[in-house]
């Protein structure tokens, strides 16, 4: 059986510009019984250190004096050796274009400066969820006979979604790029779950979830959207194309177990 890691196991690399800031962060982190954190003071300290030492979590600011967290967490998930490890994003930043890529990246949270100890709780939990073997959250639930179609016009946000889902016991997927290309796809396959972004070129989630609910042979088959989409209007309309549930992108393993066990008990 795989070692399980508790909070107080994990080895975090904070990746902060500023000492003080460090130190700050640091504290609360200690605060949340993590002792075994290690800084680097901008992204080549930061790759330096993860290609010696896998760290199980890092956590950066946005902006660094070589590059932006942006740049790094695209670095990781580039690297084979890296590409794995969870990324915490901490930045005062707000708007939407600045914060989209991250969030496509895979990320296991995004937290405000200044965050609140809750929050952070939160986010070393979805990371011990993200590491850790399927925990009994999922109540012993079987999903191995799940068949998922993961449609994002984003690698990155693909391979993120499938590992939180790997998690949890499922090991069927098919993949798309948009709503167009999965069109097909559904009418040639039986699937138990669709998990799908938002925006996305050709055929946005939407479209695809009214394609499904008034078109498909598989009119009933639940769709969760994953989104970092902001805009209320918008979000109403998704709602009423009649998805089973929307997940904020981070796509966070304990929202997901929650529709995971939600779908099942309706079935």
């Amino acid at each position: 059986m795989e070692n399980t890691l508790s909070i107080t196991d994990l080895m975090i690399l904070v990746v902060e510009p500023s000492s003080v800031q460090a130190k700050i962060i640091q504290n609360h982190f200690q605060d949340a019984q993590v002792d075994n954190i290690q800084i680097a003071h901008n992204g080549a300290q930061a790759k330096e250190f993860m290609l010696t030492t896998s760290p199980d979590l890092v956590v950066s600011a946005l902006y660094l004096p070589d590059m932006t967290g942006t740049d790094l967490v695209l670095s990781m998930r580039n690297d084979a050796s890296l590409e794995k490890i969870p990324f915490m994003l901490i930045s005062s930043e707000t708007s939407f274009e600045q914060l989209d890529p991250i969030r496509q990246a895979g990320v296991v949270a995004i937290l405000p400066k200044p965050f609140n100890f809750n929050d952070l709780k939160r986010a070393l939990y979805n990371t011990l969820d993200y590491i850790n073997p399927s925990a009994s959250e999922t109540e012993n639930l079987d999903f191995s006979d799940f068949h998922v179609l993961v449609v994002d016009d984003s690698m990155m946000a693909r391979k993120h979604i499938r590992r939180v889902l790997e998690k949890m016991g499922i090991s069927s997927f098919t993949e798309a790029i948009n709503g167009k290309e999965a069109i097909p796809i559904i009418e040639n396959n039986f699937f138990d779950l669709i998990v799908t972004d938002y925006n996305m070129p050709e055929m946005d989630g939407g479209e695809l979830t009214r394609y499904v609910r008034e078109k498909s042979s598989q009119s009933s088959i639940p769709i969760l959207m994953v989104t970092s989409e902001n805009d209320d209007n918008r979000l109403s309309a998704v709602q009423q194309s009649g998805v089973s549930g929307i997940c904020d992108k981070p796509f966070e393993p304990d929202t997901v177990k929650t529709y995971l066990k939600n779908i099942m008990a309706d079935l």
